[in-house]
C-alpha cells in the first residue's frame, strides 16, 4: 500500500520515458554495434552472444516503442492493454537479462582496456538504464490493467433480457 502512494508521488510523464528509452535504444545500438564490428574485424572470434543479445534488445525496444505509440494513434480498435502490458514486461525481462549477461562476461575478462571495452561498459549501464526506464512505464501500465480486471462486470447470461430475472 505505501509502495503504491510512492508511485503516485513520482510520476515522471509518458512522453519523457518514452523519448528516453527511444534514445538510450539507439545508443545502445551504435555501442553494441561498435563492439560487434570490432570483434568481427579485429579478432579472430566472432562477437560474443551477450553483445548479440544487446544489439537484439535494442532493436526489440525500438519496434516495441513504435507498437506501443504508433497502434493506439494509428488503429486505435486494435490496442489492448493486455497485449502493451506484455510488450512492456517483455522489454524489460530482455534489458534486465542482456545487461546481466554482458556484464557478467566483461567481469571475466582478463584485460579490458581501450575505447571497445569502454563501449562495451558503457553499454551494459545502457542496459540497466534502460531496464529502469521499462520497468517505469511497465508499473503503472500494470497497476491500470488489473485495476480494470476488477471493476468488470459479470458476463450476462444468454437469452436473458436486462432487468428481468432469469427463471429456471
Amino acid at each position: 500500500m505505501a509502495a503504491a502512494n510512492f508511485l503516485k508521488k513520482i510520476s515522471v510523464p509518458t512522453p519523457v520515458l518514452r523519448a528516453i528509452q527511444g534514445v538510450f535504444s539507439v545508443v545502445v545500438l551504435a555501442l553494441s554495434g561498435y563492439v560487434a564490428h570490432w570483434y568481427n574485424t579485429d579478432t579472430l572470434t566472432s562477437s560474443p552472444t551477450q553483445v548479440n543479445i544487446m544489439i537484439f534488445a535494442g532493436i526489440l525496444s525500438i519496434i516495441s516503442l513504435i507498437l506501443l505509440e504508433g497502434v493506439p494513434r494509428i488503429f486505435p480498435r486494435f490496442a489492448h492493454p493486455w497485449e502493451f502490458l506484455f510488450l512492456e514486461f517483455t522489454n524489460v525481462v530482455f534489458w534486465v537479462g542482456s545487461g546481466m549477461s554482458l556484464s557478467v562476461f566483461l567481469s571475466r575478462l582478463l584485460f579490458c582496456r581501450g575505447s571497445v571495452c569502454a563501449a562495451a561498459q558503457a553499454d551494459a549501464v545502457f542496459a540497466f538504464a534502460l531496464m529502469g526506464a521499462w520497468l517505469s512505464t511497465f508499473i503503472p501500465l500494470a497497476m491500470d490493467t488489473f485495476k480494470g480486471v476488477g471493476r468488470r462486470s459479470a458476463p450476462k447470461m444468454s437469452g436473458a433480457k436486462d432487468g428481468m430475472k432469469e427463471v429456471a
